[in-house]
Protein backbone atom coordinates (compact mmCIF):
# COMPACT_ATOMS: atom_id res chain seq x y z
CA UNK A 1 0.00 0.00 0.00
CA UNK A 2 2.95 2.39 0.88
CA UNK A 3 4.61 1.37 -2.81
CA UNK A 4 1.01 2.27 -4.14
CA UNK A 5 1.53 5.64 -2.21
CA UNK A 6 4.85 6.30 -3.32
CA UNK A 7 3.81 5.91 -7.12
CA UNK A 8 1.23 7.98 -7.02
CA UNK A 9 3.02 10.90 -5.16
CA UNK A 10 6.14 10.47 -7.55
CA UNK A 11 3.23 10.63 -10.68
CA UNK A 12 1.85 13.43 -9.57
CA UNK A 13 4.85 15.22 -8.69
CA UNK A 14 6.20 14.30 -12.61
CA UNK A 15 3.26 15.73 -13.94
CA UNK A 16 3.14 19.19 -12.10
CA UNK A 17 6.94 19.63 -13.32
CA UNK A 18 5.68 18.54 -17.06
CA UNK A 19 3.15 20.92 -17.00
CA UNK A 20 5.62 23.92 -15.52
CA UNK A 21 8.01 22.89 -18.42
CA UNK A 22 5.21 23.45 -20.65
CA UNK A 23 3.97 26.18 -19.26
CA UNK A 24 7.49 27.81 -18.97
CA UNK A 25 8.27 27.19 -22.68
CA UNK A 26 5.16 28.37 -23.94
CA UNK A 27 5.28 31.57 -22.23
CA UNK A 28 8.84 32.10 -23.43
CA UNK A 29 7.70 32.79 -27.13
CA UNK A 30 5.39 34.72 -28.56
CA UNK A 31 4.12 34.81 -32.55
CA UNK A 32 3.94 38.36 -33.93
CA UNK A 33 1.54 37.62 -37.15
CA UNK A 34 1.70 40.24 -40.46
CA UNK A 35 0.88 44.00 -39.94
CA UNK A 36 1.53 43.90 -36.04
CA UNK A 37 4.37 45.10 -34.09
CA UNK A 38 4.80 44.07 -30.19
CA UNK A 39 6.48 45.37 -27.30
CA UNK A 40 7.88 43.35 -24.47
CA UNK A 41 7.38 44.85 -20.74
CA UNK A 42 9.33 42.55 -18.23
CA UNK A 43 7.84 43.64 -14.28
CA UNK A 44 5.94 45.65 -16.12
CA UNK A 45 8.72 47.89 -17.63
CA UNK A 46 8.64 48.12 -21.52
CA UNK A 47 11.89 47.15 -23.39
CA UNK A 48 13.80 48.80 -25.93
CA UNK A 49 13.21 47.28 -29.14
CA UNK A 50 9.92 46.54 -31.23
CA UNK A 51 9.75 42.70 -32.19
CA UNK A 52 8.15 42.72 -35.39
CA UNK A 53 6.26 39.62 -37.43
CA UNK A 54 7.53 36.05 -36.72
CA UNK A 55 8.47 34.00 -33.16
CA UNK A 56 10.08 35.72 -30.56
CA UNK A 57 11.77 34.36 -27.45
CA UNK A 58 10.40 36.61 -23.74
CA UNK A 59 11.11 35.97 -20.50
CA UNK A 60 8.61 33.31 -19.23
CA UNK A 61 5.93 34.42 -16.58
CA UNK A 62 7.52 37.83 -15.77
CA UNK A 63 7.01 39.46 -18.82
CA UNK A 64 3.74 40.21 -21.23
CA UNK A 65 3.86 41.47 -24.76
CA UNK A 66 1.64 44.70 -25.94
CA UNK A 67 0.99 43.73 -29.90
CA UNK A 68 -0.02 46.69 -31.96
CA UNK A 69 -1.96 46.99 -35.17
CA UNK A 70 0.31 48.89 -37.65
CA UNK A 71 -1.66 48.62 -40.42
CA UNK A 72 -4.00 51.43 -41.92
CA UNK A 73 -6.52 52.44 -39.58
CA UNK A 74 -9.45 54.93 -40.26
CA UNK A 75 -11.45 57.10 -37.67
CA UNK A 76 -13.79 59.86 -38.14
CA UNK A 77 -13.05 63.23 -36.02
CA UNK A 78 -15.15 65.90 -35.80
CA UNK A 79 -13.78 69.60 -35.86
CA UNK A 80 -15.11 72.89 -35.08
CA UNK A 81 -13.38 76.14 -35.45
CA UNK A 82 -13.55 80.11 -37.07
CA UNK A 83 -13.12 81.62 -40.30
CA UNK A 84 -10.74 84.45 -40.89
CA UNK A 85 -14.16 86.88 -40.50
CA UNK A 86 -15.03 85.21 -37.83
CA UNK A 87 -17.95 83.11 -39.18
CA UNK A 88 -18.16 79.59 -37.24
CA UNK A 89 -17.57 76.59 -39.32
CA UNK A 90 -17.88 72.99 -38.46
CA UNK A 91 -16.37 69.90 -40.23
CA UNK A 92 -16.12 66.37 -40.03
CA UNK A 93 -12.79 63.92 -41.30
CA UNK A 94 -11.94 60.73 -42.14
CA UNK A 95 -8.39 60.17 -41.25
CA UNK A 96 -6.38 57.36 -42.43
CA UNK A 97 -3.61 56.61 -40.47
CA UNK A 98 -1.17 53.87 -39.16
CA UNK A 99 1.11 53.48 -36.59
CA UNK A 100 5.26 53.95 -37.20
CA UNK A 101 6.25 50.53 -36.52
CA UNK A 102 9.84 52.14 -35.08
CA UNK A 103 8.00 53.84 -32.80
CA UNK A 104 5.70 51.51 -31.11
CA UNK A 105 7.70 51.41 -28.39
CA UNK A 106 7.44 54.51 -27.27
CA UNK A 107 4.11 55.00 -28.23
CA UNK A 108 3.68 51.91 -25.64
CA UNK A 109 5.42 53.93 -22.93
CA UNK A 110 3.71 58.00 -23.42
CA UNK A 111 0.05 56.38 -24.65
CA UNK A 112 -0.66 52.81 -24.11
CA UNK A 113 -3.97 51.83 -26.14
CA UNK A 114 -4.84 52.61 -29.43
CA UNK A 115 -8.17 53.79 -27.81
CA UNK A 116 -6.01 56.47 -25.76
CA UNK A 117 -4.23 57.52 -29.42
CA UNK A 118 -7.38 58.37 -30.94
CA UNK A 119 -8.75 60.14 -28.09
CA UNK A 120 -6.18 61.65 -26.06
CA UNK A 121 -3.66 62.70 -29.54
CA UNK A 122 -5.37 62.65 -33.05
CA UNK A 123 -8.80 64.31 -32.27
CA UNK A 124 -7.32 67.16 -29.95
CA UNK A 125 -4.79 67.50 -32.78
CA UNK A 126 -7.36 67.40 -35.80
CA UNK A 127 -9.19 70.41 -33.83
CA UNK A 128 -5.87 72.37 -33.38
CA UNK A 129 -4.95 71.86 -37.22
CA UNK A 130 -8.52 72.71 -38.56
CA UNK A 131 -8.13 75.61 -36.16
CA UNK A 132 -4.69 76.80 -38.48
CA UNK A 133 -6.54 75.89 -41.78
CA UNK A 134 -9.75 78.04 -41.29
CA UNK A 135 -8.16 80.54 -39.51
CA UNK A 136 -5.98 81.37 -42.98
CA UNK A 137 -9.33 82.27 -45.27
CA UNK A 138 -12.72 83.65 -45.11
CA UNK A 139 -15.57 81.73 -44.77
CA UNK A 140 -16.71 82.29 -48.42
CA UNK A 141 -13.03 81.58 -49.40
CA UNK A 142 -13.27 78.23 -47.48
CA UNK A 143 -16.20 77.25 -49.57
CA UNK A 144 -14.20 78.41 -53.03
CA UNK A 145 -11.07 76.96 -52.03
CA UNK A 146 -12.19 73.80 -50.28
CA UNK A 147 -9.20 72.15 -51.72
CA UNK A 148 -6.48 74.56 -50.52
CA UNK A 149 -7.92 74.39 -47.02
CA UNK A 150 -7.77 70.37 -47.13
CA UNK A 151 -4.12 70.73 -47.79
CA UNK A 152 -3.27 73.33 -45.44
CA UNK A 153 -5.51 71.37 -42.48
CA UNK A 154 -3.06 67.91 -43.90
CA UNK A 155 -0.25 69.55 -43.78
CA UNK A 156 -0.57 71.00 -40.24
CA UNK A 157 -2.04 67.41 -38.79
CA UNK A 158 1.14 65.52 -40.20
CA UNK A 159 3.32 67.70 -38.70
CA UNK A 160 2.15 67.75 -35.52
CA UNK A 161 1.17 63.99 -35.24
CA UNK A 162 4.47 62.74 -36.55
CA UNK A 163 6.06 63.62 -33.59
CA UNK A 164 3.66 61.15 -31.53
CA UNK A 165 4.75 57.85 -34.53
CA UNK A 166 1.50 58.58 -35.77
CA UNK A 167 1.68 58.75 -39.73
CA UNK A 168 -1.10 60.19 -42.16
CA UNK A 169 -2.04 58.68 -45.24
CA UNK A 170 -4.99 60.71 -46.23
CA UNK A 171 -7.58 62.46 -45.18
CA UNK A 172 -11.50 63.39 -46.35
CA UNK A 173 -13.46 66.22 -45.47
CA UNK A 174 -16.70 64.02 -44.58
CA UNK A 175 -18.78 67.24 -44.24
CA UNK A 176 -18.41 70.92 -44.08
CA UNK A 177 -20.67 73.38 -42.38
CA UNK A 178 -21.61 77.20 -41.34
CA UNK A 179 -23.14 78.75 -39.42
CA UNK A 180 -27.20 78.94 -40.37
CA UNK A 181 -26.88 82.90 -40.57
CA UNK A 182 -23.66 82.84 -42.89
CA UNK A 183 -25.81 80.30 -45.28
CA UNK A 184 -28.72 82.47 -44.99
CA UNK A 185 -26.71 85.18 -46.33
CA UNK A 186 -25.15 83.28 -49.12
CA UNK A 187 -28.18 82.78 -50.58
CA UNK A 188 -29.09 86.30 -50.20
CA UNK A 189 -25.89 87.30 -51.72
CA UNK A 190 -27.05 84.27 -54.82
CA UNK A 191 -30.60 86.27 -55.24
CA UNK A 192 -28.76 89.51 -55.42
CA UNK A 193 -26.29 88.29 -58.08
CA UNK A 194 -28.85 86.83 -60.26
CA UNK A 195 -30.94 89.82 -60.24
CA UNK A 196 -28.46 92.27 -60.80
CA UNK A 197 -27.54 90.15 -63.79
CA UNK A 198 -30.91 90.19 -65.06
CA UNK A 199 -30.71 93.94 -64.40
CA UNK A 200 -27.86 94.09 -66.62
CA UNK A 201 -29.27 92.02 -69.31
CA UNK A 202 -32.15 93.93 -69.29
CA UNK A 203 -30.34 97.26 -70.01
CA UNK A 204 -28.52 95.71 -72.46
CA UNK A 205 -31.85 94.72 -74.67
CA UNK A 206 -33.09 98.46 -73.76
CA UNK A 207 -29.19 99.86 -74.85
CA UNK A 208 -29.69 97.36 -78.36
CA UNK A 209 -33.22 98.35 -79.06
CA UNK A 210 -33.07 102.06 -77.99
CA UNK A 211 -29.63 101.60 -81.56
CA UNK A 212 -32.42 100.06 -83.64
CA UNK A 213 -34.76 102.60 -82.93
CA UNK A 214 -31.75 105.11 -83.56
CA UNK A 215 -30.84 103.34 -86.88
CA UNK A 216 -34.17 103.25 -87.70
CA UNK A 217 -34.71 106.47 -87.44
CA UNK A 218 -31.43 107.20 -89.28
CA UNK A 219 -32.63 105.08 -92.59
CA UNK A 220 -35.99 106.94 -92.56
CA UNK A 221 -34.56 110.63 -92.68
CA UNK A 222 -31.78 109.13 -95.70
CA UNK A 223 -35.06 108.04 -97.19
CA UNK A 224 -36.82 111.26 -96.40
CA UNK A 225 -34.01 113.47 -97.65
CA UNK A 226 -33.88 111.52 -101.20
CA UNK A 227 -37.50 111.55 -101.60
CA UNK A 228 -37.28 115.55 -101.03
CA UNK A 229 -34.48 115.94 -103.53
CA UNK A 230 -35.79 113.59 -106.26
CA UNK A 231 -39.39 115.89 -105.76
CA UNK A 232 -37.58 118.82 -105.87
CA UNK A 233 -35.75 118.20 -109.17
CA UNK A 234 -38.81 116.96 -110.33
CA UNK A 235 -40.41 119.82 -109.28
CA UNK A 236 -37.92 121.74 -111.04
CA UNK A 237 -38.78 120.53 -114.60
CA UNK A 238 -42.48 120.96 -114.28
CA UNK A 239 -42.10 124.64 -113.55
CA UNK A 240 -40.52 124.81 -116.74
CA UNK A 241 -43.11 122.56 -118.37
CA UNK A 242 -45.74 124.55 -117.12
CA UNK A 243 -44.12 128.12 -118.46
CA UNK A 244 -43.67 126.51 -121.90
CA UNK A 245 -47.19 125.67 -122.02
CA UNK A 246 -48.35 129.03 -120.56
CA UNK A 247 -46.28 131.28 -123.29
CA UNK A 248 -47.75 128.91 -125.99
CA UNK A 249 -51.23 130.25 -124.48
CA UNK A 250 -50.21 134.11 -124.71
CA UNK A 251 -48.83 133.55 -128.25
CA UNK A 252 -52.40 132.34 -129.55
CA UNK A 253 -51.45 129.24 -130.54
CA UNK A 254 -52.45 125.76 -129.92
CA UNK A 255 -50.51 123.63 -126.77
CA UNK A 256 -48.62 121.54 -128.25
CA UNK A 257 -48.60 117.68 -127.28
CA UNK A 258 -45.25 116.96 -124.76
CA UNK A 259 -43.82 113.66 -124.64
CA UNK A 260 -41.88 113.82 -120.97
CA UNK A 261 -38.59 111.75 -121.36
CA UNK A 262 -35.56 111.48 -119.14
CA UNK A 263 -33.40 108.65 -117.27
CA UNK A 264 -32.79 108.72 -113.37
CA UNK A 265 -30.24 111.95 -114.01
CA UNK A 266 -33.77 113.85 -115.10
CA UNK A 267 -36.70 114.12 -116.87
CA UNK A 268 -36.70 116.42 -120.04
CA UNK A 269 -39.97 117.55 -122.11
CA UNK A 270 -40.27 117.24 -125.93
CA UNK A 271 -42.76 118.90 -128.04
CA UNK A 272 -43.98 116.93 -130.64
CA UNK A 273 -46.69 119.29 -132.30
CA UNK A 274 -44.42 122.27 -132.52
CA UNK A 275 -45.15 122.52 -136.25
CA UNK A 276 -49.02 122.66 -136.49
CA UNK A 277 -48.80 125.81 -133.92
CA UNK A 278 -46.52 127.74 -135.69
CA UNK A 279 -48.82 127.06 -138.91
CA UNK A 280 -51.55 128.41 -137.26
CA UNK A 281 -49.93 131.08 -136.29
Amino acid sequence: MKTNYTQSLTALITGVITSLIILISLSSFVIINPGEAGVISVLGKARDGVILEGIHIKPPLISKVDVYDVTVQKFEVPAQSSTKDLQELTARFAINFRLDPAQVVLIRRTQGTLENIVSKIIAPQTQESFKIAAALRTAEESITQRNQLKNDFDNALSERLAKYGIIILDTSVVDLNFSTEFARAVEDKQIAEQRAQRAVYIAKEAEQEAQAEINRAKGKAEAQKLLAETLKAQGGELVLLKEAIQSWREGGAQVPQVLVMGDKSGMLPFILNLDKGMAKQ
